[in-house]
């Protein structure tokens, strides 16, 4: 399905005359840890077979063809948004990564270093944890193996820790209950089918309205 976006920019198209050799640099990002995972180029066919497939395409320069990323391993790019720059001679990719983007098995081609927002790793890992279900490896599926009432009972008890911590003089303390109140309600909005980026919707569209 295409997103709203989409659908308004794809009269858009990339300016491919502008190069030589008609292939535009993608940047390439997780729509959710907002991680930068690689660059890429795009010919005009592979762009729109990018935009008909909803999974990205490149224009490969050392095979010179079209290329599915993950063609062999799987690890595919479902497209989520896309964006031109400028100029419209480059294009930001949003996509969800069907496991790690490097062929070294990296998450992204710029290495352990080039980071997202943990956070949304977090929520990724604390998806992975419930999908396995094992609560003898794992505090998280052992929590909500308890029922939904103990996961909220610990986001209060995390939020009172907060408070408590916050009136006192002890930034490090301060800083180590937030991340723990963090967690847990990360853990809440999973067992209730809920995302961080539903969180950062409402915000963004609470901020959009303000007079």
């Amino acid at each position: 399905m295409q997103m709203p976006e989409q659908l308004t920019q794809r009269n858009h198209k990339p300016d491919f005359a502008k190069y030589e050799d008609g292939l535009v640099p993608v940047i390439i990002q997780d729509s959710i840890s907002q991680q930068v995972l690689m660059l890429g180029y795009v010919s005009d066919d592979a762009w729109q077979q990018t935009l008909d497939t909803q999974v990205v395409t490149f224009f490969s320069r050392s095979k010179q063809r079209l290329w599915i990323k993950g063609e062999t391993s799987g690890h595919t790019l479902s497209l989520v948004s896309w964006h031109l720059d400028c100029d419209q001679d480059a294009i930001l990719i949003m996509v969800r990564p069907i496991g790690p983007t490097c062929h070294t098995g990296s998450v992204s081609c710029f290495g352990t270093e080039a980071k997202g927002h943990f956070l949304y790793q977090l929520e990724q890992i604390v998806a992975e944890k419930l999908m396995t279900n094992d609560p003898n490896s794992s505090y998280t599926a052992r929590l909500v193996q308890k029922g939904i009432h103990k996961v909220a009972q610990k986001v209060g008890e995390e939020g009172v820790e907060v408070v408590i911590e916050a009136m006192r003089d002890e930034p490090d303390l301060l800083l180590a209950e937030s991340a723990d109140l963090l967690y847990h309600l990360i853990v809440l909005l999973r067992a209730k089918g809920q995302s961080l980026a539903a969180v950062d919707q409402v915000l963004s569209d609470r901020h959009q309205t303000k007079p």
